[in-house]
């Protein structure tokens, strides 16, 4: 049993915690208005990247949807042709979707990709409201057109073939001026 200084003592003692924070500075994150900057190698979200010609890199040759452990990354690949030509080489991604409700943001797709076609960004604001909206299309995930590309479709202009790509050993050929530039 108790004695009856115990019993006094313990609720006095129980609130010691809350009395000796009360009077601390607040910490508080202010989130929405003052973003903090992520470490340098912070898995963030997805980017399919181009050539400095404008070509994508993916090959669509479904490496990252393999690696993929959460079964979150669907690569449908198709051939390119000379008049509708998307990457260097024989193939392209016609169809990619990353679902983010099932990516676990790992990176494994990222080591599988032969070409370095997909990075990870610092991005990682990926909530929303609505389940379809964090299925990222293509188009979500390609890397927007810098000064000096040109939106696919169209010819190889950084070499002869696409092994000059593979390798790094291409250099910017001048376009042929179009009649309408003339």
């Amino acid at each position: 049993m108790p004695s009856l200084k115990e019993q006094f003592w313990d609720p006095i003692a129980g609130f010691g915690v809350t009395f000796r924070t009360m009077f601390k500075k607040v910490v508080t994150e202010q989130y929405p208005f003052e973003k903090k900057p992520t470490a340098p190698r912070f898995h963030g979200r997805h980017q399919l990247n181009r050539w400095p010609d404008g070509l994508e890199k993916c090959i669509g040759c479904e490496l990252c949807a393999w690696a993929c452990p959460a079964d979150a990354i669907y690569v449908e690949g198709a051939s390119n042709t000379e008049g509708d030509r998307y990457s260097p080489g024989e193939r392209y991604g016609r169809v990619y979707q990353i679902n983010y409700l099932r990516c676990i943001l790992c990176g494994l797709c990222i080591e599988a990709c032969p070409t370095r076609a997909l990075t990870m960004t610092n991005e990682y604001e990926l909530a929303d409201n609505n389940r379809a909206d964090l299925i990222y299309e293509k188009s979500d995930l390609l890397a927007p057109l810098l000064p000096g590309m040109e939106q696919p479709p169209h010819a190889m202009q950084l070499g002869d073939d696409e092994s000059d790509y593979y390798r790094g050993t291409y250099t910017q050929r001048s376009r042929p001026a179009d009649e309408s530039e003339v």
